[in-house]
């Protein structure tokens, strides 16, 4: 490996780590509600813990779809990260706002987290953050795009992600809010893997070199609706190979003591069927 690559990655890892940096001071300045660190290491909030790993996780994807490909030098590949990565923050924070405002809705997401460290919630938003952190890895790789595409991807991915949230609260016989306000934690995990299944999908559908918005616009609307129709299908699908004889409802939602490993097996399942359909149509 030559020197000047070398030197070149480490200038890139150290404004990598900046722009996360700045990512973690502006998450504080919007939620003054609590501090971070007194939650975590005083109080081991597992709730807001979850919900920070995944929001880091989210920014590490945006940031890094702007490293995607072959450099085109060490000053161009700055300037690119530097816009794109402050971007990043600025749409996953309000993924997270969207999450409180319009997906979890029915409670204040403020209060799941530090009243009651309810980590089913954390678990969610942590879904949320990484679902639109693969929606901006997927609008910022390709060539041809500038801020705009950006935005306007991710903002298609939003509405995606809250129709999608609506379609799994009517495929699933109980109601997600209730469930995950009750601290159900197992189907917070299940939720926040149909979440991510759909930001893969999302995101793999925009990761094509931008042409147009007549070329590419009805591609990626017509990917995401069939990945919003056949996710459902496909995990059940899975969910029959993997336990076949496990009702995952009854585990998840109709005994004393919800069954976190069958959450984790469903939140798989979801994943899988979306890489699976990418590598399939």
């Amino acid at each position: 490996m030559k020197l000047d690559t070398i030197i070149t990655g480490l200038i890139l890892i150290v404004a990598f780590y900046v722009l996360l940096f700045i990512g973690k001071i502006i998450n504080d300045l919007l939620h003054r509600e609590y501090k971070l660190n007194f939650e975590i290491v005083e109080k081991d909030n597992a709730a807001l813990a979850l919900a920070m790993a995944g929001y880091y996780f989210g920014l590490v994807l945006a940031i890094g779809g702007t490293l995607v490909g072959p450099g085109i030098g060490i000053i161009d590949d700055l300037i690119d990260m530097c816009i794109y990565g402050l971007l990043s923050i600025i749409l996953v924070n309000a993924s997270w706002y969207i999450c409180d405002k319009l997906i979890l809705f029915r409670f204040k997401v403020s209060e799941e987290l530090i009243r009651d460290q309810n980590q089913g919630t954390g678990v969610v938003l942590a879904g949320i953050s990484i679902a639109s952190g693969l929606i901006i890895f997927g609008s910022v790789q390709g060539k041809g795009g500038n801020i705009w595409t950006v935005v306007v991807f991710w903002a298609i991915g939003q509405i995606i992600l809250l129709l999608a949230g609506l379609i799994y609260n009517l495929i699933t016989p109980y109601n997600i809010h209730d469930e995950i306000e009750k601290d159900n934690v197992a189907a917070g995990v299940s939720f926040a893997g149909a979440m991510v299944a759909i930001g893969i999908v999302v995101g793999l559908a925009a990761e094509s070199d931008f042409e147009s918005w007549a070329t590419n616009l009805p591609d990626y609307l017509g990917y995401t609706a069939l990945g919003l129709v056949l996710l459902p299908l496909i995990r059940l699908l899975t969910d029959k190979v993997l336990l076949p004889t496990v009702n995952l409802t009854d585990e998840i939602a109709r005994q004393e003591k919800p069954n976190v490993g069958a959450a984790y097996i469903e939140a798989f399942s979801y994943i899988a069927a979306a890489f699976i359909i990418y590598w399939c149509i």
